[in-house]
């Protein structure tokens, strides 16, 4: 059984690689933040579907991607090793708006767009173009 260090970049990372292999999903471990993340990503069309199967010590996720989208540009911010954390007034969008942070906060998970509506910060996970 092999253990991972950062859940997050993992998903990143195979999400990364299914689109680059040309496949229409990817299968990845499931966690709550992990399939908090990607109905964030599904709510803003960045993919098409996810979907969780299996049962409870083995549960899995099914990304299915948007095939009108081209691929996406998913970058890992805040690392077990830097965590990076922005205020409100830090928050800016990027790439002029094209593109999406999502957060972490008090209140949950919530993309950087959201997170300047409700006027809070928090750990900044990826930005997504």
């Amino acid at each position: 059984m092999t253990y991972v260090t950062d859940p997050i970049g993992d998903l990143l990372t195979r999400m990364r690689n299914a689109q680059s292999a040309r496949k229409g999903d990817c299968n990845v471990p499931w966690s709550r933040m992990k399939e908090q993340l990607c109905e964030l990503l599904r709510d803003n069309d960045w993919i098409a579907d996810v979907s969780v199967y299996g049962e409870d010590p083995k549960k899995y996720m099914t990304v299915t991607f948007n095939p009108e989208k081209p691929n996406l540009e998913l970058s890992r911010v805040s690392k077990p090793g830097r965590r990076v954390y922005k205020s409100m007034q830090d928050l800016r969008p990027v790439l002029n708006g094209y593109g999406t942070a999502i957060l972490t906060t008090s209140q949950g998970l919530m993309t950087d767009k959201q997170a300047r509506e409700k006027k809070v910060g928090g750990e900044v996970l990826c930005t997504i173009a």
